[in-house]
């Protein structure tokens, strides 16, 4: 047998049988790498933009906050689009909107530096690809795993966390050597063309190259998720039925509260640190622990949700959103302020890397990318709604101890609706294929053998 062979339905390395699965999700994680500079550098980007266009904090922070509130409220669509045409199609036109919508914004300082532009090209058109490569690609690459989805998502999960690491140095890099411009069209241009590299080797599902998932019984058919007239007829019978279940709004929710919640964490801890008295590097390395610690858990949680349901692993990630804040209150020492980061990023990184897990145990094989689009929708408009709310207290009261209240109730709220859950060992609507018309119902099996684990 060769050491080496490159074919996606028998791939060989350094000799041994590797299943594409694997190389799907570490083009997944390349792919949400590439579009997470510019929301993960936020704190850098913002005082440069205000300070090159002479435009106010608010007026820049609500383009961040449109970010969060369009690609929430697109998540839907989204995910509607990946269920019916496939996620490789609609990732190309994601690929696209980012490269324009990267670029367009590196090139406003040329087009007249109007703040509308920085709301449509940054605040739009980049927040719609944002949502097509959370959302459609998360649920795509479930479909790849019978077993070990816990790492696959892990993996996945874990390349957002490393965000902040990698694009940091780079746009202080790129800000320092070319200017404000190039922080956007560099990241965008080269970004977009190894968004759209990827989505040539990125395959909608393993029945696509006449594989079975990962894990699965050889003696499974391999069978293909129909698309377009036949998918919109399945996704909408599906979504009617979910729609019936508590735990399809309980997720949504769930979403909402942990996020506004921990929004409030990550754009505002560095100027706690600094209120307190701690220097900015200080407060910054508290930062970077914190975006450490997260991307440790964002690859250990969704295995252990895998493993013992994701229910109580979700439940403890959020506590850990909650009892940190305590220390906050009383914080003056650098020592306090890590300890914080530390324990709160545990449960930052481990509280949204399970919910593709959940959706998976509570609906099966079922087209869940509109659910989950739903669910993403909760959290764009939480991350908003942190930001906004927690900035509004700050200038209301003068200090951020309201803030901190706000954010450990917000999420005290999530861990309650997680304990209203149902069980995960149990699916919600295992039988809505019994309700699709007679022309709608599984997908076409193929006979043709495939590649082992």
């Amino acid at each position: 047998m060769s050491k080496f062979n490159l074919q996606p339905n028998s791939m060989v390395f350094a000799g041994k049988n590797v299943h594409y699965a694997w190389f799907i999700v570490l083009a997944a994680a390349v792919m949400r790498l590439a579009t997470s500079g510019v929301r993960t550098s936020s704190s850098i980007l913002l005082p440069v933009i205000v300070d090159f266009f002479h435009w106010s904090y608010g007026a820049v922070g609500i383009g961040f906050s449109l970010q969060w509130i369009v690609s929430g409220l697109f998540g839907p669509t989204a995910g509607w689009l990946g269920d019916r045409y496939g996620a490789r199609w609609t990732m190309a036109i994601g690929g696209v909107l980012f490269l324009i919508g990267m670029a367009a914004t590196g090139m406003i300082g040329y087009m007249g530096s109007h703040l509308w532009q920085f709301y449509l090209f940054f605040g739009v058109i980049v927040s719609l690809s944002m949502a097509i490569f959370q959302v459609p690609l998360t649920v795509s690459v479930t479909l790849w795993f019978r077993k070990r989805l816990g790492v696959g998502m892990g993996i996945l999960q874990s390349s957002q966390g490393l965000g902040p690491l990698v694009w940091g140095p780079i746009m202080l890099l790129i800000l320092n050597q070319l200017g404000l411009s190039w922080a956007f069209i560099l990241p965008g241009v080269g970004g977009g063309l190894i968004l759209l590299s990827l989505v040539f080797v990125f395959y909608n599902e393993p029945a696509d190259i006449g594989l079975r998932p990962f894990g699965a019984d050889e003696s499974e058919p391999i069978q293909k998720s129909q698309k377009g007239e036949a998918a919109k007829v399945r996704t909408k019978t599906f979504l009617h039925r979910a729609w019936r279940t508590p735990a399809f709004w309980n997720l949504i929710g769930i979403h909402y509260w942990g996020c506004a919640g921990h929004a409030i964490i990550l754009v505002y801890l560095v100027a706690m640190a600094v209120d307190r008295g701690l220097s900015l590097g200080a407060a910054g390395g508290a930062f970077v622990t914190l975006s450490v610690t997260s991307t440790i858990t964002r690859f250990g949680v969704p295995i252990a949700a895998d493993s013992i349901g994701s229910k109580w692993v979700m439940a403890t990630c959020f506590f850990l959103q909650v009892l940190p804040i305590f220390i906050l209150f009383f914080a003056t020492e650098v020592w306090m302020f890590y300890a914080f980061a530390v324990l709160f990023g545990i449960g930052f990184g481990g509280e949204m890397s399970a919910f593709p897990i959940i959706n998976r145990q509570y609906y099966g094989r079922a087209p869940v990318g509109t659910t989950y689009g739903w669910q993403m929708m909760g959290a764009g408009l939480g991350m908003a709604t942190g930001a906004v709310l927690g900035g509004i207290l700050r200038d209301v009261t003068g200090t951020f101890t309201a803030t901190m209240v706000l954010s450990l109730v917000l999420s005290a709220i999530g861990v309650l609706s997680i304990i209203l859950l149902p069980t995960t060992h149990k699916e919600q609507v295992p039988d809505w294929e019994d309700f699709l018309p007679d022309n709608a119902g599984a997908g076409e099996s193929q006979t043709s053998p495939a590649q082992g684990d």
